[in-house]
């Protein structure tokens, strides 16, 4: 059964029930997506990324993201989605750390596990949420709040959660410190090698280490670092392609249409068209 609150007939703010198996064919949503699983343990892949997961837990994942679920043992899925339009977690960064925590972060898993009290919290909002989409007149209002107060607590979980997994057993200096070069050189250093130098590591201890901490190889975290950038630039501004590829480095706006589309699925046009461009892009100019 699906619940939705349309405005000029498009989507901005939708919850479903189904179950795990239908999430295991590999999709893309031009949505916000959350998924509240009830239970069992599998494999979340978001994009290059393949994480493990057990239920009760929340999934997140970033507009036309790739994303699918492995799970033997078919479970209950409340899938809550939103559009850029009806919630821009960017605009509402102070009163939700959300963005680089649960959506838009290439290093950390894109997920919440949830235990004690919070599993019924989460349970009244879901259900707090679909009451209010069957109201004749659903009000933005009320949905925009039950959103929030969603994404607001999945934000101080998954802080709670960070600040133990970076306990001095857990961390390893040489792979946060590719993070830092990887954050200050993404615009020039496309090989894994340049890192590998800088870190003074030889190609194949690096590729190793980097694959166990981060649960991807070095390309591909240089590649969805650049995406990442990209991504901000096309939803975050009113700059053209054509001054985002510059932006960016590369030699033309076709081949950064090529590598975008190969990494994303989509052309950089296709993504602005079907994510908006926020209305932070227009604050500077207020």
């Amino acid at each position: 059964m699906e619940e939705t609150f349309s405005k000029d007939g498009q989507y901005l703010l939708r919850l479903k029930k189904l179950t795990t198996d239908l999430l295991g064919t590999p999709a893309q949503f031009s949505e916000y997506t959350i998924l509240f699983i009830a239970a069992g343990e599998g494999v979340y892949h978001a994009d290059f990324g393949s994480f493990h997961y057990v239920g009760p837990t929340l999934l997140f994942s970033t507009p036309l993201q790739v994303i699918h679920v492995q799970q033997s043992m078919r479970s209950d899925v409340t899938m809550l989605q939103f559009h850029g339009d009806f919630y821009c977690i960017e605009y509402h960064r102070t009163e939700v750390a959300c963005n680089g925590l649960l959506f838009n972060n290439i290093y950390i898993q894109p997920s919440v596990p949830l235990t004690g009290r919070d599993i019924m919290l989460y349970s009244n909002l879901m259900n707090d949420i679909e009451e209010e989409c069957n109201q004749p007149t659903p009000s933005e209002i009320v949905l925009r709040a039950y959103l929030q107060l969603l994404l607001a607590k999945s934000s101080s979980i998954k802080m709670k959660l960070i600040e133990i997994d970076n306990g001095p057993k857990e961390k390893d200096e040489q792979m946060e410190q590719f993070r830092q070069l990887l954050d200050q050189h993404y615009l020039d250093l496309h090989k894994p090698n340049d890192y590998a130098r800088l870190l003074a590591m030889s190609p194949n201890n690096f590729s190793k280490r980097c694959s166990r901490y981060f649960r991807k190889t070095p390309s591909q975290l240089i590649q969805e670092r650049l995406v990442l950038e990209a991504k901000k630039l096309l939803h975050l501004t009113r700059q053209s392609i054509k001054e985002i590829a510059y932006a960016l480095k590369f030699k033309d706006e076709y081949y950064f249409s090529r590598f975008f589309k190969k990494i994303t699925k989509v052309s950089p046009q296709a993504f602005r068209s079907k994510t908006g461009i926020s209305i932070v892009a227009d604050l500077s100019k207020s």
